[in-house]
């Protein structure tokens, strides 16, 4: 049989090219780097991880732990390699970024079915005879391709900015003012580490984030930012106490030097297994790179930070999937192109991983001579993919996993965490159901 092209090696192709070649049919990866470099990449690996190096929470009755539950019973192979390459997180899955990329290059290419050529591809493949192919390219999809695309489709891919946080060497922390904890851990334990800010303190950064100069889109670039994914200096500008109740809520921390919770924190997550680097935990950001160092150096323990990364914004290209692709992420006027991971309005690491490992799915389905069909709507899998071919009001944005997306349970009546736990498990008993009956 043809092999089956596979364009793009993030996290999404990456994942489609596995669940491919482990039912024996063969695939053609392709990846443009590192020949030609994206904006935010920095190596040439595939899963590149780009923005925050966590795949959220392991608890399943939180939507990201469902998420991954779902896609281990799958035989995904990002998340078993992400496990391999875990670093201490508290209850969320953090991955060294560099090994993790490490792993899944090596894998990718090791596998006796998975062909990968380093090539840029410029445009869709056009002949259906010669079979179908999933273009997995992502956010950063090339001007050219995304051209083909907007060609192909007929309607206009959208875009909003995907901000990028800090990364800071931990030498450079001052750690006398700071503390390690997880939100509800044992003092002076776990794997954040958290710099607390008093009452004046905070407002004065906040203020500064407010007023700090940030980077003007290009003449070409519409900014439509996503909700889930703000630049901190926009959340700050949305009043005083947002970023206290957002990613600087001091919940579930007690500061030993004072014995009390802060009046706020900005917590710092390691980037790596040697702890020699810390991102800083939703600071995702556009502001202007003196401005960076001048406004996070006023957090108390990163007077003197010395930054590995400043944050950066980058373009982020999806497709209006409800009115241009199906329910199996096929194009509508092509169907034998398929759509996977952030291209078709899925935000997120494990989404990605998700939207891959089902079109991958799908594909092999057909090429064994079956018809597919979803997964049903009681598993986040199902839930989320079946957004993407459903239109919400108010307009298509990229969608997260959450327990919103699941049809409510009937005939009972629970408390918020109860509801959650019986809904993950309804959602894994209808998981394992659905693929006793995949072809393999």
């Amino acid at each position: 049989m043809p092999p089956i092209k596979v364009i793009g090696g993030g996290l999404a192709g990456c994942e489609a090219a596995w669940q491919i070649a482990s039912r024996g049919i063969p695939v053609h990866l392709y990846e443009m780097r590192p020949l030609h470099r994206s904006p935010a990449h920095r190596t040439g690996d595939l899963a590149e991880l780009v923005c925050s190096n966590s795949l959220k929470s392991n608890r399943v009755d939180r939507a990201g732990g469902l998420l991954k539950a779902e896609l281990k019973l799958a035989g995904s192979l990002l998340i078993r390699l992400a496990e391999e390459a875990s670093i201490p997180g508290g209850s969320s899955l953090c991955v060294d970024r560099l090994e993790y990329a490490r792993l899944v290059t090596k894998s990718i290419e090791d596998n006796g079915n998975i062909t990968v050529f380093r090539d840029e591809i410029t445009s869709l493949p056009s002949d259906p005879s010669e079979g179908p192919a999933i273009i997995a390219t992502g956010p950063l999809t090339s001007d050219a391709l995304a051209a083909d695309i907007e060609r192909l489709l007929g309607e206009g891919a959208l875009a909003f900015y995907d901000a990028i946080s800090p990364t800071i060497e931990a030498g450079s922390i001052d750690w006398k003012k700071v503390f390690i904890q997880d939100r509800y851990g044992d003092q002076e334990t776990g794997s954040y580490v958290n710099c607390p800010l008093q009452k004046e303190e905070y407002l004065t950064l906040v203020e500064s984030l407010r007023t700090g100069g940030t980077v003007s889109p290009h003449h070409f670039e519409e900014e439509n930012l996503f909700e889930a994914c703000l630049p901190v200096e926009v959340l700050a500008s949305r009043g005083d106490r947002t970023l206290a109740f957002g990613p600087m809520r001091p919940v579930g921390l007690s500061d030993p030097g004072t014995g009390r919770r802060p009046y706020a924190v900005v917590q710092l997550r390691p980037e790596n297994r040697g702890r020699t680097l810390f991102g800083m935990v939703g600071f995702q950001t556009k502001l202007r790179q003196p401005e960076q160092e001048r406004i996070f150096r006023m957090i108390p323990g990163l007077e003197r930070a010395v930054f590995e990364r400043l944050g950066s914004i980058h373009r982020n290209t999806f497709i209006n999937a409800p009115a241009l692709l199906d329910q199996f992420q096929r194009a509508c006027s092509a169907p034998w192109l398929s759509f996977a991971g952030q291209i078709t309005g899925v935000e997120g690491y494990v989404e990605s991983i998700a939207g891959g490992a089902m079109s991958g799915i799908y594909t092999a389905w057909e090429i064994l001579g079956n018809t597919p069909c979803p997964p049903p709507e009681f598993t986040m899998i199902g839930a989320l993919l079946g957004r993407l071919s459903s239109t919400p009001r108010g307009g298509f944005q990229p969608v997260n996993a959450q327990f919103g997306l699941l049809p409510p349970l009937e005939g009972q009546r629970l408390g918020k965490a109860a509801r959650k736990e019986a809904m993950a498990e309804r959602a894994l008993k209808h998981m394992r159901a659905y693929l006793a009956d995949i072809p393999s």
